[in-house]
């Protein structure tokens, strides 16, 4: 039997790192091996990961250089809201890049998003412009990313994520009551298809990348478990709750007025979706998501598994 090659996973504490490396130890063809990446090895959710860890931080290049060595691969991802910084995200990516190519590594998995610029011209008047130059700041930055990993001859999947279902447990985005005490699903989506998917099935469909390996290097792979409407998405959790849950369509720039951190960015993030609806979804395949991992979960499975956690009051 061949010896199982290291994925060395970025971020293995969040939800889609945590995601691959459970993946990989209850892959029964244990053809990878994973390796976690932390700032901190021994907290209790490092730990509780059962497999190697090693520390690493985005900002110290150095750190993830020792940390590849002698790994065939890396997932590498970014945690924007932790610090708000476009720069900040791609002096990481960067960093991932050159620290993968000094390390040799074979095959790098970079969680990603479009440069909604490439589509949508800065200060074209549709939506505000933040920060001077973007439209998305947390997608922007992604997909201007992309070209760093391209540049440094680094054999790169670019794995397109999709609005994830956990944020209706951990972003307040879940059903809430309204003034007459009905549940209400608000979004600004309006009548638009989301695609989405559960954060769990992001590193699945990474380690079904790792194993075709040759077959992804040099693409862009989108990746989803269901494209739905805000109405659909208030049917499902109407079904799961056992009461009605209405939809409500809001307006981008009362999101956008929200007043939370994030909120312009999320704003323009949904009209952004919202507006190139179809091109935003054709790039990510729910079939070819399941091609990737045949367990990609719906939108009701998922519900049904987290109705617990969902936070109603």
């Amino acid at each position: 039997m061949s010896t199982p090659k290291i994925i060395a996973v970025i971020g293995a504490t969040g939800a889609q790192g945590g995601g691959l490396v459970r993946a990989i130890r209850n892959d029964p063809s244990r053809s990878f091996v994973a390796r976690a990446l932390t700032r901190n090895p021994a907290s209790e959710a490092a730990r509780s990961l059962g497999v190697e860890t090693v520390e690493a931080n985005l900002d110290d290049p150095e750190s993830l250089r020792r940390a590849f060595d002698g790994a065939h691969g890396v997932f590498g991802v970014t945690a924007y809201w932790e610090h708000h910084s476009p720069e900040r995200e791609l002096a990481q990516a960067h960093a991932m890049a050159a620290a993968a190519a000094a390390a040799g590594i074979k095959h790098f998995v970079w969680s990603t998003l479009e440069d909604t610029r490439q589509r949508l011209l800065v200060g074209s008047g549709r939506m505000p412009v933040l920060m001077g130059k973007y439209n998305v700041p947390h997608m922007d930055a992604k997909g201007r990313a992309d070209e760093v990993f391209i540049a440094s001859g680094v054999p790169t999947t670019a794995l397109r994520t999709s609005f994830f279902w956990e944020n209706l447990i951990h972003f307040g985005m879940g059903p809430r009551r309204g003034a007459d005490g009905g549940l209400v699903f608000a979004l600004p989506m309006g009548m638009k298809k989301l695609p989405g998917i559960a954060a769990a099935d992001i590193g699945q469909c990474a380690l079904g990348v790792f194993q075709h390996g040759a077959d992804y290097i040099g693409k862009t792979v989108g990746i989803a478990g269901q494209h739905l409407t805000g109405v659909e998405m208030a049917d499902v959790l109407s079904r799961s709750l056992g009461e009605p849950v209405r939809y409500e369509a809001v307006p981008f720039d009362v999101y956008r007025g929200l007043g939370f951190p994030g909120a312009e960015d999320l704003g323009n993030m949904f009209q952004f979706k919202h507006d190139f609806n179809a091109d935003f979804c054709e790039a990510r395949s729910v079939e070819h998501s399941r091609r990737l991992h045949a367990g990609v979960l719906t939108f009701e499975q998922w519900v049904g598994r987290n109705r617990a956690a969902l936070p109603i009051g």
